[in-house]
């Protein structure tokens, strides 16, 4: 074999060793730290900023925002109430670069439907008279429904822009309603129009943007018809603040003046706007209004129970009275009303000179049959045909009704009832739990035990005899999700007692519960604790 043949073939040599280019390798990982770094603040400056135009509609692309809600008295962000004259003074004593940030973040929380809401929510209320109202189009912010610009009756130097956000079908019906002249009563115990935007005109007069959060229905006083309000599918921030440009709103106010004019209304001081002074005087009765009505619920009869009458049963015979060869008398039923009303006369009418109150008849039970009759009933005693002669006039029989409020009874949904309060500790036995074990009532029901609530609850809303409560929960559970589901407790407080103030925390441990009396759990998961202060 000749091994000179292949001798080339076999490779023998050392491999060449190929040099790496760190120069372009440190490029190319300086490039992909600078596209992270930059995707990192480009989804920073998307998210926290959702006001943006931009960065709402990359928002709505990515499916990252959901449309503004609907919200519940009951259920509404935590906020302040402010007259006029309280949101001229706050917003006109702000600086350029706290105004611009206040702007910002009242449409922010708007956008996010106030789920990050630092401090509390402007809510108006007061009196305002509507200037215009125009139809909302596609190249407005909201696109559907009504805006109506209007003019604080207590403080002039104060306008207004309130939003009437529906459906294109009930536009024809507010525009009807919508006059110039018509007031606007917003009240804290019926509407939440929540301040969404500020304006500041060179002249030191202040506008807002309002939006009902509650999205009802409203009518006037005199007349007639209603609408509904819905929440807006989507906004068209493109558009811009406010909605009343001021070409617009210019030519409104104008129009307003005439208007004034043609009425012969005299120019008091109550209806001249003088920027930095209040008006002194009482504004006059308002010739008609705009309200909020709430929609009839049908409400469930409670069940009749048919209670035994003790006083209807035959007085039991005494030991010894009866013979033994005397037979026993036989059980007769209780007479009827009627039957009572044949053996007495009734008593003579009262004279109007001396009135007395009408007290109101005593209810009579369902007969039931005696046990026993100690005589029988051809025999009366003494004391029977007194009792036979003092009864009242005599009505229908009615099915009796149900006793009083108890222990085992539901409270009352308007608070500043009365029931029955323990000291601290003694109260009766019950179930103790906390706000985590709340789903499982809400799904199993209370089962006919008592059941208490302890825990920290911070107070979203108080009135006289209610309050609305949550569960405080840890940071890490709000910001993750963790824990249970939205929990909101309406606490109702008996006549007398001061509920606890809005913004504060209330600890219940378990010498000190509320007495749950109902759960209920919505659509959306949200669980509704309706509970009672039973501590003295």
């Amino acid at each position: 074999m000749d091994y000179g043949l292949y001798r080339y073939d076999e490779p023998y040599s050392r491999p060449v060793r190929r040099r790496i280019n760190y120069f372009a390798w440190t490029v190319a990982i300086l490039l992909l730290t600078g596209f992270a770094f930059a995707a990192w603040l480009g989804s920073f400056y998307v998210f926290s900023q959702p006001e943006r135009p931009d960065s709402y509609r990359i928002l709505q692309k990515l499916h990252k925002i959901e449309p503004p809600k609907r919200f519940e008295l009951t259920s509404a962000p935590a906020g302040e109430f402010l007259s006029a004259k309280q949101l001229y003074d706050r917003y006109n004593a702000m600086g350029s670069a706290e105004f611009a940030k206040n702007n910002a973040e009242l449409a922010r929380n708007y956008i996010r439907n106030f789920q990050q809401v630092r401090g509390l929510v402007p809510y108006v209320v007061g009196r305002y008279v509507i200037e215009e109202a125009r139809e909302l189009t596609s190249s407005d912010l909201f696109t559907s429904g009504m805006v109506a610009l209007t003019d604080s009756v207590e403080s002039p130097e104060l306008l207004m822009e309130h939003l009437y956000p529906s459906e294109p079908q009930t536009v024809p019906m507010i525009k009807q309603t919508l006059n110039t002249g018509l007031e606007l009563k917003l009240d804290r115990a019926h509407d939440l129009s929540a301040v969404i935007h500020v304006e500041r005109f060179n002249d030191g007069r202040v506008m807002l943007t309002t939006v009902p959060l509650l999205y009802g229905t409203y009518t006037v006083m005199r007349g007639t018809g209603t609408f509904s309000l819905e929440p807006p599918l989507s906004l068209n921030l493109e558009a811009g603040w406010p909605l009343f440009k001021e070409q617009g709103r210019l030519r409104a106010e104008m129009h307003f003046a005439q208007f004034k004019q043609g009425r012969g209304e005299p120019r008091t001081p109550t209806q001249v706007a003088i920027p930095g002074f209040a008006p002194a005087g009482t504004p006059p009765p308002p010739e008609n209004q705009l309200i909020r009505v709430e929609a009839a619920k049908a409400v469930t009869p409670p069940p009749i129970v048919q209670a035994n009458n003790k006083s209807s049963k035959a007085t039991p015979t005494p030991k010894g009275k009866l013979a033994k060869g005397k037979p026993t008398p036989k059980t007769s039923a209780s007479p009827s009303p009627s039957a009572l009303a044949e053996k007495y006369s009734p008593p003579p009418p009262v004279t109007a000179a001396s009135p007395a109150p009408q007290a109101s008849p005593p209810t009579v039970a369902k007969a039931q049959p005696a046990k026993a009759s100690p005589a029988p009933a051809a025999t009366q005693s003494a004391a029977e045909i007194a009792m036979a002669q003092s009864v009242p006039t005599p009505a229908r029989a009615q099915p009796a009704q149900p006793a009083g409020p108890d222990m085992g009874t539901l409270a009352s949904t308007t608070g500043g009832g009365t029931w029955k309060t323990f000291p601290a500790g003694k109260m009766p036995l019950g179930r103790l739990i906390g706000p985590s074990d709340l789903k499982e009532i809400a799904d199993q029901g209370t089962g006919g035990e008592r059941i208490y609530l302890k825990g920290q609850f911070v107070v979203n809303f108080s009135d006289a005899n209610r309050a609305v409560l949550r569960p405080r929960g840890k940071l890490t559970d709000s910001v993750l999700h963790f824990g249970a589901a939205p929990t909101r407790i309406i606490v109702e407080f008996p006549a007398g007692y001061t509920p606890p103030a809005q913004g504060s925390t209330v600890s219940r441990d378990e010498a000190r519960p509320l007495e749950i009396t109902e759960v209920r759990k919505q659509d959306d998961g949200q669980l509704n604790v309706f509970a009672r202060e039973i501590m003295q």
